[in-house]
């Protein structure tokens, strides 16, 4: 079993038994596994690894390391990766910040990226490359599904918030684009804040009628206790990165009832992600997040293209890349010409089962949905 921790140490190599190849792909995984962020990161990589052992493949072997949620750690870790590990894939980045410092060198170098989260529209629009693909979602994407909830909702009067990095700012770009209220108020927060009674002291001052919040890991935890616990009474709606299953262990009761948009849950109706649920839960004693979801598909899509191509011939594996012939946790599932995906995105409410505070779908927020930076894509 893959224990919480077996892979958290810098510079790990893993190694699926044999090769069926000449040369085994080499996949260079970079990923957060310490600090304020370290469990998006462990979920990411698990997903991945179960999906791995699962297909019994033997030609894919992956190098990983943590970039401690810094960008310069991150690019340290690309170099090396591809000039002295020479590896032929790269994934793993959680944060947009990095994927930025590290995506555009890489693919410029002939790698494939696959981003099994990050989505920053530079990367979707001008920035797009044959060689990147995003198999998690646009960054946009579930704010967008947000805005469109508050709107079906009756909220005309929204405050909005997220942190001051490019996920945050096109978390509210995306809420506004689908949401067709006023705003009450809009703050960009600072990456990695843990004190928002300031925040929420302009929330209380303000007619805001709906809070809108994109926090991600720790962040969240801390808004939506201190939120909770200073007697606003406003709905809550954000994105599942605030109310992913390893936060709401952690948020507890103050979750209970919010609305959160995603494009996974665990009760997506299908046998593949009924599996993957009972798997991961047996494999490493917890129930799965979006990002092991995230890190599952990503894997599998890797596993379709090198049964299908060498990756020695680039544009045979990106065609299969783009073919993403794999069975999706999420069910229905394509690439968009910019190599983003077109998928639905739901609307989820937090709810409690037994002792366990966990998601279910109440509506679909958006359908067959993909991204507003297609059209600057010139591939």
């Amino acid at each position: 079993m893959y224990g919480g921790n077996v892979f958290a140490a810098i510079g790990v190599a893993v190694l699926m038994a044999g090769s069926a190849l000449a040369d085994p792909v080499k996949v260079g995984m970079i990923t957060t596994l310490s600090g304020g962020g370290a469990g998006l990161g462990i979920d990411v990589r698990d997903g991945f690894m179960l999906a791995l052992k699962q297909s019994g493949n033997t030609d894919i072997e992956v190098v990983i390391e943590d970039d401690q949620r810094k960008p310069d750690t991150a690019v340290q870790i690309a170099d090396k990766m591809i000039q002295s590990e020479k590896v032929d894939v790269l994934t793993g980045i959680i944060w947009s910040n990095l994927a930025m410092a590290v995506v555009p060198s890489a693919t410029a170098q002939g790698k494939f990226y696959l981003s099994p989260n990050a989505g920053p529209s530079a990367l979707a629009g001008r920035g797009c490359h044959p060689n990147y693909f995003n198999v998690a979602w646009q960054n946009d994407n579930l704010h967008e599904a947000a805005g469109a909830y508050a709107t079906d909702a009756g909220y005309s009067n929204s405050f909005i918030l997220a942190p001051n990095y490019p996920a945050g700012q096109d978390a509210l770009t995306g809420y506004k684009r689908f949401y067709e209220g006023e705003l009450a108020g809009e703050i960009y927060t600072k990456l990695g804040q843990t004190d928002y009674a300031a925040e929420i002291a302009q929330i209380r001052a303000s007619d805001a009628d709906s809070v809108f919040f994109f926090l991600p890991g720790g962040m969240g935890i801390s808004f939506l206790k201190q939120y909770a616990g200073s007697g606003v009474d406003l709905p809550l709606t954000g994105p599942a990165f605030s109310f992913d299953q390893g936060i709401l262990q952690a948020v507890g009761e103050s979750a209970l009832g919010v609305k959160n948009t995603s494009q996974w849950s665990k009760d997506i109706d299908n046998s593949v992600n009924a599996a993957f649920v009972s798997d991961f839960e047996a494999e490493y004693g917890r129930l799965p997040s979006l990002y092991a979801s995230q890190g599952f598909d990503t894997a599998n899509l890797l596993i379709s293209a090198v049964e299908t191509a060498d990756v020695s011939d680039p544009d045979a594996f990106r065609a299969a890349l783009e073919a993403a012939d794999f069975d999706s946790v999420r069910g229905e599932f394509s690439f968009a010409s910019n190599h983003h995906p077109i998928q639905d995105i739901y609307v989820r409410e937090v709810i409690k089962e037994g002792d366990v505070f966990t998601n279910k779908i109440v509506a679909i927020g958006l359908t067959d949905h993909s991204d507003a930076y297609v059209a600057e894509c010139s591939m």
